[in-house]
């Protein structure tokens, strides 16, 4: 089996789902980001999100802001994008750039948000850290790459 999961992992800032990474003037790394819980037992269901994770200097983790817009059905997208605008707006003068910050959980809203290490299946021996909620990011070695799955 593998080492294990990371104590620490890279993010590239890119134009996709890493465009608000980077570092505020003080130093703080920053992760601005939409999760979401997907609509599974019809339209009505799933929840979106606005999170924004902060880690100090040295890559570990602070703090978790995260609002919630209800199911994408009915999300107010302006609403949304406001409150985006809004946590970024709230960090001052940043650097886009990559990071390096440590695997994290936290429970908000009876749902677990972060970059959380998954144990290998059975059948591998491969360790992933995805975005949650949604899994619409999934790192593995060589943790320092940078890059990620969708």
């Amino acid at each position: 089996m593998r080492n294990g999961p990371p104590s620490r992992l890279a993010i590239n800032h890119d134009d996709y789902h890493a465009e608000y990474v980077g570092r505020t003037a003080d130093g703080r790394q920053f992760f601005l980001t939409t999760p979401f819980e997907p609509a599974i037992r019809g339209e009505d269901d799933g929840q979106e999100f606005v999170a924004l994770y902060l880690f100090d200097a040295d890559g570990r983790f602070l703090e978790a802001r995260i609002d919630a817009f209800g199911p994408r059905i009915r999300m107010d997208r302006a609403a949304r994008r406001t409150a985006c605008d809004a946590r970024l707006e709230e960090l001052g003068e940043v650097t886009f750039t990559r990071i390096e910050v440590e695997p994290f959980a936290v429970n908000r809203f009876g749902t677990t948000f972060g970059l959380v290490p998954r144990e290998p299946e059975e059948d591998d021996d491969v360790w992933w850290v995805t975005l949650e909620p949604g899994d619409y990011m999934a790192f593995t070695e060589p943790w320092d790459s940078g890059e990620y799955d969708t």
